[in-house]
Formats: structure tokens, C-alpha cells, sequence
């Protein structure tokens, strides 16, 4: 029974402000702290980069990890905007790194689709690292930020001249908060070379200077799809060493009501059924309505053809 002495008040209502509640309950934004969480850190900060690219704008995204397990995401999009941020009276680049739910997505001009709307944002990253560097070429120019668990530590200064366009983003977790910090290569490659299927035409690379080759260099791999989603399903099948009954993939696109939907599967010997399901990029691991409506939308196809052929007149099921 709870003690009848105790208040209940006004006074007993914590407002936390900034980035606070991030760092106060980190498991409430990123899910975990332990290497899942520390690896969600990294996702985060692909995903606008790869919003970039399917805004048209970005090319190439190269992930470092670095000697000291900080993590490097570079690209060549547009780069953040820095410039004044009439609301808030600071820059859209401190905005965008220090304000939750702040970004270029939530304005339907800017991303028609993105995959960080599905995701906590770069500000929380930044609230959960010791350490991160904004660095963003622009309109000619180089602006730096620096900031230390989300509170910035210098202005946004212009440090250089450039031809070039796109952000640098640098961080370093904090270690009071995640269990664990050192990143795993193969689970940082294996997502980057499932971005490159999702996003056909893409060039992404992974360089681990914390790993030398046989030659002296830093281990490095690089991942680009033509095919896209066809040849994502061709690449599971033979992973998984099933023998394939339909070659090449069935593969489809459609659109309706600027929903763009794409498909691509095939049959093998295997009973078990293996579906990956993406929206936006982001996963889907509890399937969903596309899902649902895909499995409907199949076994309606497959009974209409079964019918017409009487397939299924011998069937000792009844095929509902």
C-alpha cells in the first residue's frame, strides 16, 4: 500500500529539456544499450544520407570506423543546411543536431520518401556520444560543429573553401551509457551491402582502420546493385545453398496513388518460407499490411490459374 504521507504535486513533475530524456532513457529511443543499440547509432546516421539518394541528390556513402571505434559516415548530397533558423534564431545545423523531431523531413517539399522518419534522428545520436563533428560542404564552403553528449561545444564555423557538397558526421558513443562500444564489421557490412540492394545504383563502401590486410591496408569492401531486388533474392537463395526452381526472379513494380510498390521473389526446393519485407528501407521484421496484402494478393493469383487449368479438380484438399 503506497504511503498515504506522500505527496503528489506539482513539484513531483520533471521537464526535461534538449536532448536530456534521450541520455536520461536512451532504451526508449535507440530500444537497447548493448551492441544492438551501439550499431542502431550507425543506422541512424546512414539513413539520411540514404534519404539523399532517393531524393535524387546523393551518390556515394562511405562508412569509416575508425582507430578509436568512432564511426565516420560521409556522402556527397546537398549537404545540411546551415543558415540562419528564423523560428529558433540559431543555425538549421544545429537545429537539425540538437532538436529532437527537427529535419528536412517533415517538410513533404524536401523528402517525398525517407527512411529516418521510421528512426530517432541524428540529434540522438548526438545525445548519446562523448564526442560528434558535423562537417558539411556547401554552397562553396566548409562549416564545422562540434558537440559533447548533444550540447555544442563551438559555433558553426566556416573552416575552408570547397567544390564539393555533402556532411561528414563523426561520433564517438559514450561509454557511461552503452554496455558495450566496439563495432562489429560484419554487422556493419552486412547492412551496408543490404542498402545496396534496396537502393539500386548506389555506391556504398565500409573501411575498418581498426582491421590491416595482407597488403598493409585498411580493410575496406564496396557494394553496388544494378538489379536491385532481383538480385538481392538471387543472392539470399545462393547464400542459403537452395536449389532454385524459377530463374531468373519474378520481379514487379506498380504505383498507385504515389505509393511505389516493387516485388521480387522466386521459388526454390525449400519448404520454409523466407520473406523479407522493406518500407522505406527500414525492415519490416513484423510484416505489416504489404505484407498481409501480398500473401492475399499471390494465393488469389496462383487459385485463379490452378482453377483454369483444373490443377486442383484431383486435389484430396479442398482448396478454399
Amino acid at each position: 500500500m503506497a504511503d498515504k504521507k506522500t505527496n503528489y504535486s506539482a513539484d513531483n513533475i520533471t521537464a526535461l529539456e534538449g536532448l536530456e530524456a534521450v541520455r536520461l532513457r536512451p532504451g526508449m529511443y535507440i530500444g537497447s544499450t548493448d551492441e544492438k543499440g551501439l550499431h542502431h547509432l550507425v543506422y541512424e546516421v546512414l539513413d539520411n544520407s540514404i534519404d539523399e539518394h532517393m531524393a535524387g541528390y546523393c551518390s556515394h556513402i562511405n562508412l569509416y570506423v575508425n582507430e578509436d571505434n568512432s564511426i565516420s559516415v560521409t556522402d556527397n548530397g546537398r549537404g545540411i543546411p546551415t543558415g540562419m533558423h528564423q523560428k529558433l534564431q540559431k543555425s538549421a545545423l544545429e537545429v537539425v543536431m540538437t532538436v529532437l523531431h527537427a529535419g528536412g523531413k517533415f517538410d513533404k517539399q524536401t523528402y517525398q520518401v525517407s527512411g529516418g522518419l521510421h528512426g530517432v534522428g541524428v540529434s540522438c545520436v548526438n545525445a548519446l556520444s562523448m564526442h560528434l563533428k558535423a562537417e558539411v560542404h556547401r554552397e562553396g564552403k566548409v562549416f564545422v560543429q562540434e558537440y559533447s553528449k548533444g550540447i555544442p561545444q563551438t559555433s558553426v564555423d566556416v573552416v575552408g573553401e570547397t567544390d564539393k557538397s555533402g556532411t561528414t558526421i563523426t561520433f564517438l558513443p559514450d561509454d557511461s551509457i552503452f554496455s558495450d562500444t566496439v563495432y562489429s564489421y560484419e554487422t556493419l557490412s552486412k547492412r551496408l551491402r543490404e542498402l545496396s540492394y534496396l537502393n539500386k545504383g548506389l555506391h556504398l563502401s565500409i573501411t575498418d582502420h581498426r582491421q590491416i590486410d595482407e597488403e598493409g591496408n585498411s580493410v575496406h569492401e564496396t557494394f553496388y546493385s544494378e538489379g536491385g531486388l532481383l538480385e538481392f533474392v538471387e543472392h539470399i537463395d545462393l547464400q542459403s545453398g537452395r536449389e532454385v526452381l524459377v530463374r531468373p526472379p519474378v520481379h514487379v513494380t506498380g504505383e498507385q496513388e504515389n505509393v511505389i510498390v516493387e516485388v521480387a521473389f522466386q521459388y526454390n526446393k525449400s519448404y520454409r518460407e523466407n520473406i523479407r519485407s522493406y518500407v522505406n528501407n527500414i525492415n519490416t521484421v513484423e510484416g505489416g499490411t504489404h505484407v498481409n496484402g501480398f500473401r492475399r494478393a499471390i494465393t488469389h493469383v496462383l487459385k485463379k490459374y490452378g482453377d483454369s487449368k483444373e490443377l486442383f479438380s484431383k486435389a484430396k484438399v479442398k482448396n478454399q
